[in-house]
């Protein structure tokens, strides 16, 4: 790996992998929370609408947390989300998740603490990967990148950081997946960290492989450089000599 690439995304890393990160990503709505309980649940539903523009994103993520009076855990245990989010319901909430999806998602969150367990004590009962186990919980597939799953997964295992949480402990920052979006993408290919443009698992396996070799045990360190600069240089052609 060239010497100048791994400084300059170590320049990148010390950008934006740090607390102002928080103020303009969706990070913030469980940053709200200090309570376990809380921090998953409004974590998993933020990433889940962490797509789009992301004002919008930003300002659904906002009316979710209001909706649940600002207290996840209280709102799922409550049982209130079955007259929010009627089950058949097909209205959209946000673009394509329908307020049925959302019942879904609440009905799998009620079944874990309403017996008393947390999110990560329910998918350690699933066998693979973070992502195999949160895909078979979420009941989703686990042969596509799943941006959204795998950003949630960096928050909730990634430690020793200001921006991610690291309260899953049973759980290694090694098996984690870069979350693939357009910006990771886009700078991963004009790095040359990868030789593919496509939004798939393989290529999301072989950008995390790349950035593994930079990032020893904990690759997704990688996705604040990439992801950082990508949103805020889009256009920007000579990264490693300017």
């Amino acid at each position: 790996m060239d010497g100048r690439l791994k400084e300059r995304l170590d320049e990148w890393v010390g950008t934006y992998h740090c607390w102002s990160f928080v103020a303009g990503d969706p990070v913030q709505f469980p940053h709200r929370y200090t309570r376990r309980e809380d921090i998953e649940i409004s974590g998993l539903l933020t990433a889940l609408l962490s797509f789009g523009n992301r004002k919008m994103i930003l300002r659904k993520a906002g009316e979710l947390d209001a909706l649940m009076g600002h207290e996840p855990l209280g709102y799922v245990l409550s049982l209130r989300w079955r007259d929010d989010f009627a089950e058949g319901d097909g209205s959209s909430f946000y673009r394509m998740l329908s307020r049925s999806d959302f019942h879904g998602y609440f009905r799998r969150l009620y079944g874990v603490y309403a017996s008393g367990r947390t999110l990560e004590d329910a998918l350690m009962a699933y066998p693979g990967i973070p992502m195999q186990r949160l895909c078979s919980f979420m009941e989703v597939s686990a042969r596509s990148p799943q941006k959204k799953l795998n950003m949630f997964l960096r928050w909730m295992v990634r430690r020793g950081s200001e921006v991610d949480f690291g309260i899953w402990r049973r759980m290694s920052p090694a098996d984690l997946l870069i979350p693939l979006d357009t910006h990771v993408c886009r700078m991963a290919f004009r790095l040359g960290l990868t030789d593919s443009r496509s939004f798939s698992l393989s290529n999301a396996r072989k950008i995390t492989a790349a950035l593994a070799e930079l990032y020893p045990g904990d690759p997704c360190l990688g996705d604040f450089a990439l992801f950082g600069y990508g949103v805020e240089h889009p256009e920007r052609q000579n990264f490693i000599d300017m």
